[in-house]
């Protein structure tokens, strides 16, 4: 069974950083797109940063310039580092990825998500 894990949430002050991890872990043959999303109170699930597997990544208009998503496809890790923190920054992340499996079944993959909040 594939999981993704992610770590790294927590409460930041307005203006600071963070950083958030996911681990893969399971029958995975390869990740290919792979990104973070956002669920704020109230609010629909929205992307933050996505990657495809030849590293071109693109950002939501809300986090572009203080955004950015690496991953490492020999670990099967996906991060994503974010500066310059907002209230409004404040929701529910998780990690995504689509998986190829090794019996050859392609799949979407959500983390359980980790818990943002930027407050003072």
């Amino acid at each position: 069974q594939v999981q993704l894990v992610e770590s790294g949430g927590g409460l930041v002050q307005p203006g600071g950083s963070l950083s958030l991890s996911c681990a893969a872990s399971g029958p995975i043959f390869r990740l290919y797109g792979v990104g973070w999303y956002r669920q704020a109170p109230g609010k629909q699930r929205e992307l933050v940063a996505q990657m495809a597997r030849t590293g071109t990544s693109n950002y939501a208009d809300s986090v572009k310039g203080r955004a950015t998503i690496s991953r490492d496809n020999a670990q099967n890790t996906i991060s994503l580092q974010l500066n310059s923190l907002k209230p409004e920054d404040t929701a529910v992340y998780y990690c995504y990825a689509m998986v190829l499996t090794t019996s050859e079944d392609a799949l979407d993959a959500w983390g359980q998500g980790t818990q943002v909040t930027v407050s003072s």
